[in-house]
């Protein structure tokens, strides 16, 4: 059962009843969930599907293919050994189901639909190894075939987003505007991450949720580990501590399904973990040993696609000055915690969970978590119809260094100075806060020179204790709402 997914599954719909022929690129990170998505839109029912195969050669990844063209009714075809002869015989294959008169499985409730051929290429950035002539092939069935007709429906799908952008999207040759839809399909917000749970039988409170999305995120096979019976931190204790746990190589076998000389991508999310509210593309050369050159750019640029990293300006500066700042939760957690799962097992994370180093930790975690529903934030704050624009602030206010890691900067003339706080129960300002959050406010305006109306907003678990204090919070936003 498709949970969420409801503007993706819009677009395939509406791609399988067009009166032409289709191309549709699928793309986003590992384990989000593509090819379910697309097996589940169709039911599994394709007039030919194919999967690349992770390090296989040109040869492999050619066998593999042979063997689907055969599996799917092309017997007695004669071999491909290239990938023009591959892409001819699936032209071959697909005309003789349209002889046949076969065509995929309707999609409910249009039964009337005539529907289309639907071809379906998964993790075609493995399939397209060093040299090999796989887009040429590609380019020749889709320009020479697929176009021309309006009954085929082409998915092509990848968890290397940038391979997908700069090959297919971007392309200068002859896939070039080729493409007529695309789908990049995002992690689970933490309402859909409610419906995965509700769905499964998974019982957890709205603050369990939030642990487990600064934990695996909003990955839909992260989740589906879980087990009903356990609570939630047996579950991270089984997933991820154990010392056969099933997540205990996802770190390295992420990166490396997606980037050629992953070791790089690595190094550099390991810098980033490093600290917090992000680092400058001058201290990652220093932090990687990295030459600041174009390899430097290609691995920011691909991790940004991906949406493991988010680059972001502090207030007042300009792009060049810009901050890299590691975002997937999964990758923080384990660059985190991997350490203590090589000394401990079974119950490490029952036992942390009541430790002082664990609020300290879901302090940090919940502010990324919330970085990743900025539009839950704004609609609360009902400014989801206003030009926004977010920031990050670093300032000082009688010799004392202070920082704001979410600045909301409104078209409507008002920045909203926002504070996050993550706690068990209602946070309480008390006089050390109330006297930071105001002078952060005089700081920011003064060094900023800003003439927008300054104020300060809080984001919280379960709200603010109201006291003599809590008059400086002018907007308050709480868990519920990141699950709107």
């Amino acid at each position: 059962m498709l949970i969420g997914r409801e503007k993706e599954q819009h677009t395939l719909r509406s791609c399988f009843e067009s009166d032409k022929s289709e191309f549709v690129a699928v793309y986003g990170r590992r384990r989000v969930g593509k090819t379910y998505l697309i097996k589940e839109s169709f039911g599994d029912k394709f007039a030919f599907y194919a999967t690349g195969i992770l390090n296989g050669d040109r040869d492999a990844q050619l066998q593999a293919w042979n063997n689907e063209i055969s599996r799917f009714g092309g017997t007695g075809y004669p071999a491909a050994g290239n990938w023009i002869e591959a892409f001819d015989n699936l032209n071959l294959l697909i005309e003789k189901q349209c002889t046949a008169g076969l065509s995929a499985t309707k999609l409910p409730p249009k039964e009337e639909s005539r529907g289309k051929m639907v071809i379906f290429i998964d993790e075609i950035p493995w399939m397209s190894t060093m040299h090999s002539d796989f887009l040429a092939g590609l380019d020749y069935f889709w320009n020479r075939w697929a176009s021309s007709r309006k009954d085929v429906l082409l998915i092509i799908c990848g968890s290397a987003a940038s391979w997908i952008i700069d090959k297919i999207i971007n392309d200068k040759g002859g896939l070039h505007n080729r493409l007529t839809r695309q789908i990049f399909l995002e992690p689970f917000t933490l309402n859909e991450c409610e419906q995965f749970y509700k769905s499964r039988h998974i019982p957890m409170t709205r603050y369990q949720m939030a642990e487990a999305y600064m934990i695996f995120g909003g990955i839909p096979f992260y989740l589906s580990l879980m087990e009903p019976s356990y609570s939630l931190y047996q579950n991270v204790d089984k997933i991820y501590f154990a010392h056969d746990a099933e997540l205990h190589n996802e770190f390295e076998n992420l990166y490396r399904s997606l980037y050629r000389n992953a070791g790089h991508y690595i190094n550099v999310i390991e810098t980033l973990a490093m600290k917090g509210i992000g680092l400058s593309r001058a201290e990652i050369v220093e932090g990687t040993a990295i030459a600041d050159g174009g390899t430097l750019t290609k691995i920011l640029k691909d991790l940004s696609i991906s949406g493991f990293i988010r680059e972001y300006k502090a207030y007042g500066q300009k792009r060049r000055d810009s901050l890299y700042q590691l975002i997937d939760p999964f990758s923080m957690f384990d660059i985190r915690f991997r350490k203590m799962r090589e000394e401990y097992s079974n119950d490490y994370w029952l036992r942390f969970s009541s430790s002082p180093a664990y609020y300290a930790w879901s302090g940090l975690s919940y502010e990324k978590l919330c970085l990743l529903h900025l539009q839950q934030i704004r609609k609360k704050m009902g400014i989801a119809g206003v030009l926004t624009s977010v920031f990050s602030w670093r300032g000082e206010y009688d010799g004392h260094g202070a920082q704001v890691d979410l600045v909301i900067d409104r078209n409507d003339n008002i920045i909203n100075l926002c504070e996050i706080k993550f706690s068990s129960g209602q946070y309480q300002i008390d006089k050390k806060d109330y006297e930071s959050m105001r002078n952060k406010r005089s700081a920011f305006a003064n060094s900023t020179r800003t003439r927008k109306f300054v104020q300060t907003t809080i984001i919280t678990t379960f709200g603010l204790k109201r006291n003599n204090y809590s008059a400086e919070i002018v907007s308050e936003v709480v868990l519920d709402d990141l699950f709107e």
